[in-house]
């Protein structure tokens, strides 16, 4: 089981990148974690309210919920599950100590894509990944591509690990 952070600024072309991802990791199944920034808030009475937030949310189009669950059906093989996540900071230590605490393999960077800001407080992650500490995949989305990938055997490697041959 792999691990994915996408950074997404939850437009459903972040996904087309999916389809692509599968082939580079087969046979690995994945959790595909999917992001979005933001600069913490220096109010007090916000940040003792952080944690009970929920607001982010209602940025999510329904759209976005459908192309996750299109591709889940698509490949339920292959996706063990999408998990969507506001992350809070802007600093490169505070997006390595989120990557360390999800257990993320790999960080997807999307090639030539603008991310769009949600909110005020929404920060481009293209800085963040440039300088994290994890494996970095950088992977076009533009156009979405579907694979038929072929069904996974035992003891197939995953081609990102180390020990991979």
């Amino acid at each position: 089981m792999t691990t994915i952070l996408i950074p997404t600024d939850f437009k459903a072309q972040t996904l087309n990148c999916v389809p692509e991802l599968l082939k580079k990791v087969y046979p690995e199944r994945l959790n595909i974690i999917l992001v979005h920034l933001l600069d913490i808030t220096y109010s007090e009475q916000e940040l003792l309210m952080l944690a009970r937030r929920s607001s982010e949310y209602r940025h999510i189009p329904g759209e976005f919920y459908a192309a996750c669950a299109r591709l889940k059906k698509l490949y339920p093989e292959r996706i063990d599950n999408f998990r969507i996540e506001f992350f809070y900071g802007s600093t490169v230590a505070l997006f390595n100590n989120l990557l360390e605490a999800n257990s993320i393999d790999v960080v997807v960077k999307l090639n030539d894509y603008h991310y769009d800001q949600l909110t005020q407080n929404s920060i481009d992650p293209t800085a963040l990944i440039a300088r994290c500490n994890k494996p970095v995949v950088q992977l076009d989305c533009k156009t979405a591509v579907d694979y038929d990938l072929p069904k996974v055997e035992k003891n197939q490697k995953n081609p990102l690990t180390p020990n991979a041959v």
